[in-house]
């Protein structure tokens, strides 16, 4: 399971979605789309690599990608070693490359934003130095991503009853950021603090994710996890088997709405129905204060052949269209919290992001 890095991984874990190494200054990925049956590391050492690794889901979940573009923008210091305006504009291209890659994960743009915001500050200093400050700026934003994953799963871990059992959709783990997990790092919070958790992990069609990578996750942790499809999790709601529900988000609107994998609102509606807590662990970055509400979120739509085939096998005939949003939106009034570094947002009594706007 080795990646061969030169120094420890900054995800403090034994495993990682992204990390950096500086020996041979390249950016290592864990292919997440080998997983289960396959560990496998790549490696990338051009920016436009990195984009199409984003875009074809080597790597996928907001903070992860948003790490990676941070490495991607600090490979251009390395490589251009012209004068400040060239450097600039080579980060500026690299920047909007980067940012099409997934329109819905607002982590992404965030991260291109600061790094953009650092290019200008060390844009006059020598080549290598110009590469030291946008690297350090990098991995100052991955330290960063695990600290807040590690107090948002604190938080949450808090409000989690002794011995529940909860649902989770999609992956929002280690996998998905740059180490511990947002949703999950609830889970590990709960699972360290001896509260005798169980999980239920949604298979999360069509790309699979809780199936792939949650459960394979949170085996790696001795967290016990059974993985549901995603049309069971009716069934285990009517039969009283789940008292905690915590998902991930890829952007969070300014009155709380909350964007997620797709399938994720059906369980909210779910939840309230049965009065069960829905919550949502996400880093501040996934904050988009300009985004009013879930309505002004884009929407990402993915190629038809993820829905009509799972691997080599075919589901659907061919010439027969398929819809594939990548995601969906919960409407704030059926969130009981939203975990951030920061602290807790209540979307159902009406509290919004400024609540904790420093």
């Amino acid at each position: 399971m080795t990646a061969g890095l030169s120094r420890t991984p900054l995800s403090g874990a034994d495993w990682f979605a992204v990390e950096f190494d500086p020996a041979r200054r390249e950016v290592v990925m864990l292919d997440q789309r080998l997983l289960p049956m396959e560990v496998e590391y790549r490696r990338y050492r051009k920016p436009d690599e990195v984009a199409q690794a984003i875009r074809e889901m080597v790597i996928r979940g907001a903070p992860a990608i948003g790490v990676a573009a941070a490495y991607a923008l600090a490979m251009v210091a390395r490589d251009e070693l012209g004068d400040a305006k060239m450097f600039l504009v080579a980060n500026g291209t690299a920047g909007r490359i980067l940012n099409g890659t997934r329109p819905t994960a607002v982590n992404l743009a965030w991260s291109i934003a600061r790094m953009s915001r650092r290019a200008g500050e060390v844009c006059e200093l020598a080549p290598e130095a110009r590469y030291q400050g946008m690297l350090d700026e990098a991995e100052a934003m991955h330290r960063e991503d695990v600290e807040a994953c590690r107090a948002m799963g604190a938080l949450g871990a808090a409000e989690v009853p002794d011995g529940a059992v909860i649902l989770t959709h999609c992956n929002a783990g280690a996998l998905a950021t740059g180490g511990y997990g947002t949703a999950l790092g609830v889970i590990r919070s709960a699972h360290a603090q001896g509260k005798g958790i169980r999980v239920l992990a949604d298979e999360t069609r069509p790309y699979l994710q809780g199936a792939r990578l949650t459960a394979w996750e949170l085996h790696q942790d001795g967290i016990p996890v059974e993985v549901i499809t995603d049309s069971m999790a009716g069934h285990f709601f009517q039969k009283g088997e789940i008292q905690f529900v915590v998902v991930g988000s890829d952007r969070i609107a300014a009155n709380s709405d909350v964007a997620n994998k797709i399938g994720t609102y059906p369980l909210a509606v779910l939840a309230n129905q049965h009065e069960v807590p829905f919550t949502v662990a996400a880093p501040w970055s996934t904050v988009d204060v300009r985004a009013r509400s879930g309505a002004d979120i884009p929407i990402e739509e993915r190629s038809r052949d993820e829905v009509a085939s799972i691997g080599d096998t075919m589901l659907v005939a061919d010439g027969i269209p398929c819809r594939h949003p990548a995601f969906d939106i919960t409407p704030a009034r059926l969130v009981d919290a939203i975990y951030t570094e920061r602290g807790i947002i209540r979307p159902k009594i009406g509290e919004r992001p400024d609540v904790l706007r420093g």
